[in-house]
């Protein structure tokens, strides 16, 4: 921003612009990596933890960033990532970016041969559907962006992931970035897009990932990302649980492949950790954690029918209503109807942020079903960048969140809200802490329907 005082510094060196940043589920992930990032994020709430997390942050509209404030992204900055928001894609939303998928596709064919941008942004409008579905074309937009800026160079390394639905958009993105016509100008990609199960990558939680990795041609092409643990789906499909107390042997499985990490295995690790935010005793019959979940979706297609894990397995999919599912430590418990629920830090932990990780601001159950899981995004980057999958000592760090002093957290609310007419309009008021000079946020009432879209 152009606030005399914003410590620039909090940038410098940055390696990784992640454009929908979320609570930082990417950079978290470029954090144990080594790497250096930025986040832009619209939402304040995200914005708050990631200040707390020490996370550096521009809290602004991605769309606006590009238009008017490219110029304030390091130079140092060679990986482009994002996850746009997912609602219309999803299954669990309107579906309008399902509907549009052929439609969006022209609009990007369009954007590379060159047509008027505000004439497709007219003709997207024109959609009448979610609005949020021409995000999808902004990580393209800021491709060509540094591109077609004198002084910048074209992005090294280009990270996208979204839902499932939208593998047919990455499809059209990796013909493009391998075919360098219009306008990239000759610049070349070699990409891949695939989509990942995350239980297959240590995170205990099945959740679905379609994922896009290009590297600038001659930097040698992206690394294969190879599966480290075994699919959920392979006992799936095989179980019959006649009650949710009965567990599976580790007979059950193969031997080439680690098993998939369950809910009891994880959180039982992060509660041992000191200081842990983490405490599971209530979760444990007789010293054993054994408990299961009956989701706050319906399954099969009925509504009515909810599905069930048992603490021996993955999680669902975490989503912002994860506070909705139910947590009962034995069939009693069901029939009685006496329910627990997943505290923040334990949802966090289940999509594998550290567990101190110190979530802030509000509506924090949508900031943890938003993020990627921390996880999957460090092999998703590792192999993106380096080409190599994580180091075990890495993934063995990526445990404990490393405290950050007031001071930082401030500084790098300054650098994010310091100048508060170039934040989202009516996003929040900037005033001062007492006795510093640093402003804090101070937000009007919300509620969760203001939240971030994943």
């Amino acid at each position: 921003m152009n606030s005399p005082g914003k410590p620039v510094h909090h940038l410098d060196g940055a390696r990784i612009l992640d454009l929908f940043a979320g609570p930082g589920g990417l950079d978290v992930a470029a954090h144990f990596l080594g790497f250096k990032s930025i986040g832009i994020e619209w939402d304040r709430n995200a914005c708050e933890t990631r200040y707390a997390a020490g996370l550096p942050t521009i809290h602004a509209d991605v769309r606006v960033m590009r238009e008017s404030r490219f110029d304030e992204i390091p130079e140092s900055v060679d990986v482009l990532a994002g996850g746009p928001p997912c609602q219309s894609f999803s299954v669990a939303g309107s579906g309008a970016g399902r509907r549009a998928l052929d439609v969006v596709k022209k609009f990007i064919h369009r954007l590379v041969d060159g047509d008027n941008d505000a004439k497709i942004d007219e003709d997207l409008h024109a959609l009448g559907d979610d609005t949020r579905t021409a995000l999808v074309l902004e990580p393209l937009r800021w491709l060509l962006k540094a591109i077609e800026t004198e002084g910048r160079t074209p992005y090294n390394v280009i990270v996208l992931e979204q839902v499932p639905a939208v593998l047919p958009l990455w499809e059209v993105y990796a013909k493009l970035l391998r075919r360098g016509e219009g306008r990239f100008n000759g610049v070349k990609y070699e990409a891949e897009c695939c989509v990942l199960k995350t239980e297959q990558f240590g995170v205990p939680q099945t959740r679905k990932r379609a994922v896009l990795i290009a590297r600038l041609a001659g930097l040698g092409p992206p690394k294969r990302l190879d599966p480290t643990h075994l699919p959920f789906d392979l006992y799936r499909e095989k179980r019959n649980v006649v009650h949710p107390d009965v567990y599976p042997s580790e007979s059950a499985f193969p031997e080439t492949r680690r098993r998939w990490v369950s809910m009891a295995e994880s959180l039982e690790e992060a509660s041992r950790s000191k200081d842990s935010s983490v405490d599971v005793s209530r979760l444990r019959t007789g010293g054993r954690m054994q408990f299961f979940v009956v989701s706050n979706y319906g399954s099969g297609g009925d509504p009515k029918n909810r599905g069930r894990r048992l603490s021996s397995e993955p999680s669902f999919t975490v989503t912002g209503k994860i506070s909705r599912n139910k947590v009962y430590r034995s069939i009693s418990e069901y029939e009685a109807g006496r329910a627990d629920r997943f505290t923040i830090p334990e949802s966090g932990v289940l999509q594998t942020f550290p567990h101190n990780f110190p979530w802030s601001g509000k509506d924090q159950a949508q900031q943890v079903g938003n993020a990627v899981p921390p996880l999957l995004g460090m092999h998703v980057l590792s192999g993106a960048i380096r080409r190599s999958s994580p180091t075990a000592a890495e993934l063995a760090s990526a445990t404990t969140w490393p405290s950050v002093s007031r001071t930082t957290e401030n500084d790098l609310r300054l650098l994010g809200c310091g100048d508060q007419s170039q934040c989202p309009p009516d996003s929040h008021k900037a005033v001062r802490t007492r006795g510093g000079s640093s402003p804090r946020a101070e937000y009007p009432e919300t509620d969760a329907s203001d939240a971030s879209p994943p």
